[in-house]
């Protein structure tokens, strides 16, 4: 069975840091397209980056050079180190992993950016 489990989240000052991870079990992900969404009540989710097989990444315009998505391939586990966070980046984070062209999603962590 395979499972995504997010952690990480909580509450930041704006500027400050937060590193996401995204645990995988059931398959081991090191071949597969993972992804970092967020969402908040009334948006759509909305695509933070992609990391695809050997490291080959891309970012949303609005967080390249203070995001960075990376991987484990020893943990099998995802993450998303995320700088001078700002305060509409209050979201619930969202990992995603594509497999044999199927989509598995984690639960979510909600990230707060506030002072």
């Amino acid at each position: 069975q395979v499972q995504l489990v997010e952690s990480g989240g909580g509450l930041v000052q704006p500027g400050g840091s937060l590193r996401l991870s995204c645990a995988v079990s059931g398959f081991a992900s090191r071949w597969s397209a993972m992804s970092w969404y967020r969402q908040c009540p009334g948006k759509e989710r909305e695509l933070v980056a992609t990391i695809i097989g050997v490291g080959g990444t891309n970012y949303a315009d609005s967080v390249k050079g203070r995001f960075t998505i990376s991987r484990d391939n020893g943990k099998n586990t995802l993450y998303l180190q995320m700088n001078s966070l700002k305060p509409e980046e209050t979201d619930v984070y969202y990992c995603k992993a594509l497999r044999a062209g199927i989509e598995y999603w984690g639960q979510g962590t909600q990230v707060t950016v506030s002072s």
